[in-house]
Formats: C-alpha cells, sequence, structure tokens
C-alpha cells in the first residue's frame, strides 16, 4: 500500500538522458483488437462505446461517513473543474493501440513503455522486468543522477529522461514523446506534513500522465494504486490501514479518485491494487481478487511488477481493476487469473 516519493518541483527544461548507444524505435504501429475481427465498423465502434459510456461501479456515498461527505465535496467533480481550468478537455474514448506478447519479441519490434517513477521502490523493479521481457524502456524519473546510479552500466534499450508528474500534461506529453507505446504508472508521494502532496501526486499527477497520453495518443495505461482505496463503500473505515493511510492529506481517496478518472478517460486501462508492498522476494503465490474484495495482506514488490509486465502482454487485462496479495496457494498464470476477473 505504501508508494514511492514523486512530488516537488523540476526544471521547466525536459532533459534527455540516454543510457549507452540508444537506437531511435521503429515506427509505431496500430494493432487491431483481436475481440474485434471478423466484425463491421458498427459493431466495433458499438462495442467502443459500450466501454466508454460503463457506468462506475461504485461511488464514495457522501452519506455514508465524515470521510465520504469530505471526499463527495473534493471529488470528482472538483477534478473536472481543475480540469477545464488547465484546459485539459473532457475525457474522449481513445483509439486502442494494444501489445501482445508476440509483438514484444525480436530486437527488430520492441516497443518502448515510459515508466513513470522509475527510481522508486516498485518502478525499478517494472523497468528491470520490461527490460528482461524484451521491451525497451523510457524511465522517467525526477533525479537523473539517482537514475543513473539506480541503472548503472549502459543498456541501449534504456532511455532516462526527466519527468515530474506534478509539472501537467504539456510537459509530461514532452518526456513520453511519439515513441511510447504505454505508460506504466508507479508513482507515489512523500508522507510529510504537506496534507496536499498526496493530492498533487497520487491524484493531480495521475490525471496530468493520463491527459499527456491524450496528447501523443498513447493508448495503453497501467497504474499501481493500492487496495483499500475503496474502504469506506467496503465498510472499512476503522480498518487500521485504512485510517493510517488516510491520515497524510486522505491518500486513499486521493488515489480512488485518479482511478475513476482513468475509467472515465476511455483509455485503456489495467489498474492493479496491491496490498502492503515489501522488498523482500517473494514466498508464496500471487492471488488475485476483483477490485473491492481484499482489506489485509502484502505483497513482494516483485510480484507486482511482474502482474504490471503481463498486464501488457494480455488482452484480458484490459479495462480491468485487480487486487494483489501474496499467499501460499496453487499457483495459477496471471492469463488465467486477468481471465476469471470480470469487467465492470
Amino acid at each position: 500500500m505504501a508508494q514511492e516519493a514523486r512530488s516537488g518541483g523540476e526544471s521547466s527544461q525536459v532533459t534527455t538522458t540516454k543510457v549507452g548507444n540508444h537506437t531511435p524505435a521503429p515506427p509505431r504501429l496500430r494493432h487491431t483488437d483481436p475481440h474485434h475481427q471478423g466484425q463491421s465498423t458498427k459493431d466495433q465502434t458499438r462495442h467502443k462505446k459500450a466501454h466508454s459510456q460503463e457506468p462506475l461501479r461504485r461511488e464514495i456515498n457522501p452519506k455514508r461517513s465524515p470521510i465520504g461527505l469530505w471526499a463527495g465535496w473534493l471529488g470528482v467533480g472538483w477534478i473536472e473543474e481543475w480540469a477545464k481550468a488547465e484546459n485539459l478537455g473532457e475525457p474522449s474514448k481513445m483509439e486502442r493501440s494494444e501489445i501482445t506478447e508476440e509483438e514484444s519479441k525480436g530486437a527488430a519490434e520492441k516497443k518502448k513503455i515510459f515508466v513513470a517513477g522509475a527510481t522508486g521502490s516498485t518502478g525499478k523493479r517494472i523497468v528491470e522486468q520490461l527490460l528482461a521481457k524484451g521491451f525497451a524502456v523510457k524511465a522517467g524519473v525526477r533525479d537523473l543522477d539517482k537514475a543513473k546510479s539506480t541503472f548503472p552500466g549502459s543498456n541501449p534499450d534504456l532511455e532516462i529522461v526527466k519527468a515530474d508528474v506534478t509539472e501537467g500534461p504539456t510537459k509530461l506529453a514532452e518526456a513520453i514523446s511519439n515513441d511510447s507505446e504505454a505508460v506504466i504508472c508507479a508513482t507515489g508521494f512523500k508522507p510529510s506534513w504537506d496534507l496536499l502532496a498526496p493530492w498533487k501526486v497520487d491524484n493531480f499527477g495521475t490525471v496530468n500522465l493520463v491527459e499527456a497520453c491524450r496528447k501523443q495518443n498513447v493508448n495503453r495505461f497501467i497504474l499501481i494504486s493500492s487496495i483499500l482505496v475503496n474502504g469506506a463503500a467496503m465498510g472499512q473505515l476503522f480498518n487500521p490501514a485504512y485510517i493510517f493511510l488516510n491520515v497524510f492529506g486522505l491518500t486513499l481517496v486521493a488515489k480512488l479518485q485518479a482511478e475513476q478518472y482513468i475509467r472515465k478517460s476511455g483509455i485503456n486501462y489495467t489498474i492493479i491494487r496491491p496490498g502492503g508492498l515489501r522488498n523482500d522476494p517473494p514466498k508464496g503465490n500471487i492471488v488475485m481478487e476483483p477490485e473491492d474484495t481484499l482489506y489485509e495482506g502484502s505483497i513482494s514488490r516483485d510480484q507486482v511488477a511482474e502482474v504490471a509486465v503481463e498486464a501488457l502482454l494480455r488482452s484480458e487485462s484490459w479495462y480491468k481493476v485487480v487486487e494483489l496479495l501474496l499467499k501460499e496457494a496453487p499457483n495459477v498464470h496471471l492469463k488465467s487469473y486477468f481471465g476469471s476477473i470480470k469487467q465492470r
């Protein structure tokens, strides 16, 4: 549940630093959705509209609790007003561009993935696993010097760029550029007395990334969130973990509002809600459940990274919210897990 720090200002110039001799990515390919093969154009349009118009399963009910009342007042409406003020426009359905397991193979056809929060404890594991799976990676970081020490050596498939999610979608779009096929958001605020920090990073920062994707026509977005973000609606208002994680500026409420923005945006998303994040190696197997199911437990960051990378390869993960824990349980392939979760 704990996330990495990604707050504070950066310079107005987006700086790019390449590790090793980086070969420019090949032209981006637009792929056919396997679920739409054999369908007419009208059928495909109707299928897309069904996703974009699908109502959210749950919203925070302002009448249920003091936190719900506060969050309801501070919620999606406020975000939309802020988005209008920033001239971000209304969410609209995006054209799909998907990555499949076969397409990730072969150096000549490597897809580049932008990772926000790449030097964080979870983000760096995502970068490492993407590289191991044969992807090219653009690592978005706030501190270039830290990035160089986090990713030592030379790797032609790794590009490091300066990117701060709090600086707005225009600068982020420059960092993402038009050569990224997907974005993985692994950012998180650093606990402090600044009660707006969770909203700057976990809420507005995530919204900025979605809008940056819109500017660059990047249509695949994976978010690392947290279990219990919808704890009030789950009846977990007095869960110690829910209380603790909301002490610093209602962190979980901020994350939930960002999730809702993503779901309404039309972008092809996978939202991953892990339990408490651990740095030690995995000791057990991943258990995946539907949204608003898990309210306790933990998981290794290595396994969270594994699920994030696997989501890129599996169409079964499209438009879904999944929750993760580590347990002594049978080892189930992630493709089967993703397929068992219903879209909502």
